[in-house]
């Protein structure tokens, strides 16, 4: 879980990726780039909440998916694996955001110098799931989104009403779950 001074870095971070995005006159980006930020400020008010594990089913509840992540087997419950799917479908969304922004300022494609996908902790409650896993799980689903947005036609999504949703076989793909027993 990131510390106050680590939210404070990343704050101050987002900032100066803000300001190069107004220099290069980056109009939906920089906007975007703002909501990320305003997001990042709501989470840490969030994060500053201690919880009581005595009153959390999650200490209680038994493993039950096995999944991958780099090279290292790890297990969860139901409530990491929400997690997780919240995760991919957070970088999803963003993702589609950043690279309809790039689009719309003209800018050439490249999620990885997008901010949100550098971050990745959009949505981040610190709950159920070791920060490092959320970052990955968002920034798997961020790429797709990123893709989807800045190109015109989407491969691993849908938009309804102006909100874009992953795929369910592509979101099971990148969770890679297994029932354990």
């Amino acid at each position: 879980l990131r510390g106050h001074g680590a939210i404070a870095e990343a704050l101050a971070t987002a900032h100066q990726a803000a300001d190069a995005l107004q220099q290069q006159r980056r109009t939906a980006q920089y906007t975007l780039n703002r909501q990320y930020m305003a997001n990042l400020q709501q989470q840490q008010k969030r994060l500053r909440n201690p919880r009581d594990p005595r009153r959390d089913p999650y200490y209680t509840a038994p493993m039950t998916f096995r999944y991958r992540v780099g090279s290292t087997d790890r297990e969860t419950n139901q409530y990491g694996a929400d997690v997780m799917r919240q995760a991919v479908n957070n970088g999803y969304q963003q993702g589609w955001r950043a690279g309809r922004a790039d689009r719309t300022d003209r800018w050439p494609s490249s999620y990885q110098k997008s901010y949100g996908y550098e971050d990745a902790n959009y949505g981040f409650s610190g709950k159920y799931l070791p920060q490092s896993d959320y970052n990955y799980y968002f920034r798997e689903g961020f790429q797709r989104g990123y893709e989807d947005g800045y190109a015109r036609h989407p491969q691993y999504g849908t938009v309804v009403n102006g909100s874009p949703s992953i795929l369910g076989n592509i979101l099971s793909d990148i969770l890679g779950l297994h029932n354990i027993g």
